[in-house]
């Protein structure tokens, strides 16, 4: 079974990337030299401390083991390993893409992630 990691990104930058083949980060990313990622256990306090309140948003779940060595997990946030990914992403990579939507409580509503 396919180990997946997450991106969050508005959905209008996803189609953009979607139709081009490629992902080349959002502008965090470009500034950073490599693309953030989160793991299943690590995506929700990603959404809570980066995109609280955002609405339009999508949740990209990516093979891992599509990314190649370009695929690097480094300590960031309280010490945690989290994939970053020294390359484009691959449209082909992606396992699936689902709305990110908020609740009334400004939270966001995640389906159901594999740990």
């Amino acid at each position: 079974m396919a180990k997946l990691i997450y991106k969050i990104c508005p959905a209008t930058m996803w189609q953009a990337a979607a139709e081009e083949g490629v992902f080349r980060g959002a502008p965090v990313d470009l500034a950073d030299g490599f693309i953030h990622f989160s793991t299943a256990s690590q995506v929700r306090e990603t959404a809570a401390k980066h995109f609280a309140g955002q609405s339009g948003l999508v949740l990209i779940a990516v093979d891992e083991g599509r990314l190649g060595p370009e695929l690097k997990y480094e300590v960031s946030r309280g010490g945690q390993l989290f994939p970053h990914l020294y390359a484009p992403l691959p449209c082909d990579a992606v396992a699936w893409v689902e709305p990110l939507p908020l609740c009334p409580d400004g939270q966001h509503q995640f389906p159901d992630l594999p740990e």
